[in-house]
């Protein structure tokens, strides 16, 4: 099978992207800035990336890099976080890369040993807070990497894909390609987290109507191309069956062995006709709902109903304790404010994200404290009106 590469970026093409970034926008680095950049920092940036900064250089806030002015230290420190959140992981959680030498016994001799592989790999180059392209000479397409030590998952086939991703809620079907074998082992099968993945929630339901609100948010997750794994169905039908609520074919998912997983979508359907929750959707939803799910089934555009009622789903789970802090606030930063227009209301929520997903979080052993920060403002989200004020 063929992997469809993404063109070539042009100026033009790039200046049309950075209308789409809401920042302020100054001249384009030159062939010499760039050139000085790069030998400056030891490093290449790849050929897209330095057609992005020759079209204009995005500026007015922490995240972009500023490569003309910005302080050098805060240049170098985001040039080599991804490197050392790879250490920090050999050093604390047992990281161990497949294609390295045996893992010596000794941590120090671990480190060195990991330290010397790092450095023979391409570097990674920072575009936007923690998101890294590959920096290969004369190369382009390489696809955009979110890194937060070996949680590292793609985020764009390439930077123009990433930019529409990241800014305007929309990317394009193509899959992920692996272009850098080391750092492509995270993104296919490696530990890092993939936030379009199934939500990684714990069961929470002590009460019928908890149980049917389980429902309906995997109801709502399907309508906007969430997967699931069959345990999820499974385990949300057999919840529902243990609390009495009434489905003819509850007993039915919820007593499927793990040879007839494959039903269970299927049988996931039955039990929501049954029960009427797309009715009760559309009824509970804001007005326009029901007209927005049917338009979201046949052509693929979720309503902005749906993403909202699922991020208060989300906040729920984070309050309750069901989902963790951090990957919960990574999957509505993904699949909510960034598919939502980026509304401001939701701003404090992802800038505490962004906050427990930063190297200085990690440095500093304060990713407790950040935790803690997100659940507060997912309390405060769910104490006022909804959707809240833009």
């Amino acid at each position: 099978m063929t992997t469809q590469l993404p063109p070539p970026l042009t100026l033009d093409a790039a200046r049309d992207l950075q209308k789409m970034l809401g920042a302020e926008i100054g001249p384009g680095l030159s062939e010499r800035e760039l050139d000085a950049v790069e030998r400056r920092f030891g490093f290449v940036f790849a050929a897209d990336h330095r057609v992005f900064l020759s079209a204009g250089l995005p500026l007015g806030s922490r995240s972009w890099p500023d490569w003309r002015n910005g302080d050098p230290e805060r240049l170098a420190e985001r040039l080599a976080q991804p490197a050392e959140g790879v250490l920090f992981d050999v050093e604390h959680s047992g990281f161990w890369h497949p294609d390295w030498a045996p893992r010596p016994s000794k941590m120090s001799d671990a480190l060195r040993v990991a330290k010397a592989a790092l450095a023979s790999v391409p570097q990674l180059v920072p575009v936007y807070g923690h998101r890294y392209l590959p920096g290969t000479a004369g190369e382009c397409g390489h696809p955009v990497l979110s890194v937060h030590q070996t949680d590292i998952i793609f985020y764009g086939n390439d930077l123009a894909d990433y930019v529409r991703h990241e800014f305007t809620g929309r990317a394009s079907s193509l899959p992920a390609r692996s272009t850098v074998d080391f750092w492509s082992y995270f993104v296919g099968g490696g530990p890092g987290i993939d936030v379009t993945a199934p939500t990684p929630y714990t069961p929470y339901a002590i009460t019928a109507d908890e149980a049917i609100e389980c429902l309906r948010m995997l109801v709502l997750e399907r309508l906007i191309g969430r997967r699931h794994r069959p345990e999820q169905l499974i385990e949300a039908g057999l919840s529902a069956l243990v609390l009495d609520v009434e489905a003819e074919s509850l007993p039915l998912l919820a007593g499927l062995t793990q040879a007839e997983h494959a039903e269970a979508d299927a049988l996931f359907e039955r039990v929501v006709d049954e029960l009427g929750l797309s009715k009760g959707l559309s009824e509970g939803l804001s007005e326009g709902l029901s007209e927005g799910l049917s338009e979201g089934l046949s052509e693929g555009l979720p309503a902005e109903s749906a993403r909202w009622e699922l991020v208060r789903c989300w906040l729920g789970l984070i309050v309750n304790g069901s989902l963790a802090p951090g990957p919960g606030g990574d999957i509505i930063t993904h699949e909510g404010w960034g598919h939502l227009d980026r509304p401001e209301s939701l701003r404090p929520l992802v800038d505490k994200v962004e906050a427990y997903n930063g190297w200085a979080a990690l440095r500093d052993g304060a990713r407790e404290q950040h935790a803690a920060a997100i659940v507060a403002e997912a309390e405060r989200l769910l104490a006022g009106p909804w959707p809240p004020l833009r």
